[in-house]
């Protein structure tokens, strides 16, 4: 096994370890990882980084449908409109900053499948509610999501060379739009199978009084939703083996392990592997410390306290911030926004179907409440089907196309600038809109448009800029700061939907019976797209540039010298080696 070529950095191999010679010894190592060439091992992580990001999209979105079907089975209502569960519920809380990449890797895994199985499974007793489960259990799953968002990030992000670093790490997040499209395909597939068994099904003692009913259960529905749930757990139990397995990257064994001379074996040897597939390490490799930066509150309040790189971090956590007002707003209520339950009054429908509106008319909404249920879940079903392939889907694959070669900030740029002109226009005129079969048509496109634009915009550049702009010791920390600044905003948003569609009393009917408000749903989308635009102008470029050059630290003096007493052989003979197949 060599390490770097010496000639390279200019040094002679007999030469004692020092601290000018051990920073170029860094920055030879890191250039090999930053100048290979796209290899199997890419693949393999973005493979075994996708899998757990899609069943994340399958487990987050799952829910919208799913609430629905609770509706009908355990808070008495005939309507998917009628708040069916508590907003806080639909949000899987994200707060779990990951305290390492291998190490973490397959254990926040493990709190998702934990974490979904036991919704899954949960009951409705005297003493505690279903509703009361879930929100813990879906606490508890959104706690491995959340360790799981920057973990993904930052594994592709060191993992990648600087050329295809935002193609790897855009094909990994491009996983939730395949897992929120799987989760519509898995709920009508299961809602075509159960249909006999729904729409057959007797309600005897029946009694509906305003949003108030009595004895109205669809039991059949029951079996849905936990099918619908539980099966986000089987992608995330077939990649648990392959995230254990998984090796560390170079850039934390060498900045925060402060291994250097290990991560440079490292190094080589995950460029030898790059054929291969397999990966190579040594566990009797002797460990030698340097001092370098650490990963300390002293060193981070030193660090993020000079503007230069606070206002990073500033402008990529407000960015997801206000993003995820938006994403997380129509994501996780477009079934309400969209939906079969519009009824006309006038000219003017109480809201916008989206089967309706393309004359997709299979459903409908006569008949008893359990032909109502199948009718309804169907429907919402295949609307989000046809949202997720007309927006969502195409605008991921589109920000792959273009991260490497337009760069992530005029992306994010562009998709601010656009939603904030959606949003004002789906907003203002959603009172006209919705008065005219052409308007309804209009709100439809305006809605995949969004869609379209924050994955080929800022929903795609939040998840990516993070895990580039700050240095090692700090890139998983400042990069789950960002994401929980966006569940702020997720959360921030459910309030807001449910404090402007919440009827005003129990005679108002459908919840979203009041056209007006949802238009200032949209206003108020709007208003954080601007704010978006002004903190992405905090960010800088990183599209071409290393890690290293990104982090705003001098690389050149990075290692003070050797920490301790160690082997000063600078690459000692190993007794035995161990092999690791990254085999997705």
């Amino acid at each position: 096994m060599t390490g770097p070529d010496y000639e390279e950095i200019g040094l002679e191999e007999s030469q004692d370890p020092h601290s000018r010679f051990l920073s170029r010894f860094r920055i030879a190592a890191l250039a090999k990882v930053n100048n290979a060439a796209y290899s199997r091992f890419h693949v393999k992580v973005c493979i075994v980084a996708g899998i757990g990001f899609f069943t994340d999209a399958y487990d987050i979105f799952a829910i919208n449908i799913a609430s629905i079907m609770l509706g009908y089975v355990y808070a008495g209502l005939n309507t998917p409109f009628q708040n069916s569960l508590p907003p806080h519920l639909d949000i899987g809380l994200k707060i779990a900053t990951p305290c390492g990449r291998k190490r973490m890797y397959g254990f926040e895994l493990i709190i998702i499948i934990v974490g979904t199985f036991g919704q899954a499974v949960s009951a409705n007793y005297q003493a505690i509610n279903i509703i009361s489960l879930l929100i813990v259990w879906r606490f508890i799953m959104g706690i491995g999501i959340g360790g799981d968002y920057p973990l993904s990030a930052i594994i592709s992000s060191e993992f990648a060379s600087k050329h295809i670093r935002g193609r790897m790490m855009t094909s990994v997040f491009a996983c939730q739009g395949w897992g929120q499209l799987t989760a519509a395909i898995v709920s009508t597939i299961l809602v075509a199978i159960f249909r006999n068994s729904i729409e057959s099904y007797t309600i005897k003692d029946c009694v509906i009084s305003g949003l108030e009913m009595k004895n109205c259960r669809v039991d059949p529905v029951d079996v849905l939703w936990r099918l619908l749930i539980g099966l986000g757990g089987v992608p995330a139990a077939i990649a648990l083996y392959f995230r254990l397995t998984i090796p560390e990257t170079p850039r934390f064994v060498m900045d925060i392990e402060r291994n250097v001379k290990q991560a440079a074996r490292d190094a080589d040897i995950f460029l030898n592997s790059r054929t291969t597939g397999v990966f190579w390490v040594d566990p009797e490799a002797v460990v030698q410390r340097v001092e370098a930066p650490r990963h300390t509150r002293r060193d981070f309040l030193n660090y993020f306290s000079k503007w230069k790189n606070g206002m990073i971090l500033l402008g990529t956590a407000w960015s997801w911030f206000a993003l995820d007002t938006a994403f997380y707003g129509l994501g996780l209520n477009n079934s309400q926004l969209l939906s079969a339950n519009s009824t006309i009054s006038g000219t003017c429908t109480t809201s916008i179907s989206v089967i309706q509106t393309l004359g997709l008319n299979f459903v409908d909404n006569a008949g008893t409440v359990p032909e109502q249920s199948y009718n309804q879940l169907m429907e919402i079903s295949v609307g989000n089907i046809i949202l997720s392939l007309a927006g969502l889907i195409p605008g991921y694959w589109v920000a792959f196309l273009f991260i490497d070669s337009w760069g992530r900030k005029p992306i994010q740029l562009l998709g601010f600038t656009m939603l904030s002109i959606i949003f004002c226009c789906m907003g203002f005129g959603y009172d006209k809109m919705r008065c005219s079969q052409g308007g309804r048509i209009a709100f439809v496109v305006l809605f995949c448009l969004g869609n379209f634009f924050q994955n080929f915009g800022p929903n795609t550049t939040t998840f990516i800029l993070p895990g580039e702009a700050f240095p090692t010791r700090y890139r998983s920390t400042a990069h789950g700061i960002s994401a929980a600044a966006g569940k702020l905003g997720a959360i921030l948003s459910q309030v807001a939907f449910d404090l402007v569609t919440r009827p005003k009393n129990a005679t108002d009917g459908n919840t979203l019976s009041q056209g007006s408000n949802i238009g200032h749903i949209f206003e108020f989308y709007a208003f954080f797209m601007l704010t978006g635009i002004a903190s992405t102008l905090l960010i800088p470029e990183t599209k071409g540039r290393t890690l290293e050059d990104i982090s705003n630290e001098d690389q050149d003096d990075f290692v003070k010298g050797i920490a301790g007493d160690s082997d000063d052989t600078l690459y000692p003979q190993s007794a035995g080696t161990t092999e690791i197949e990254m085999t997705p």
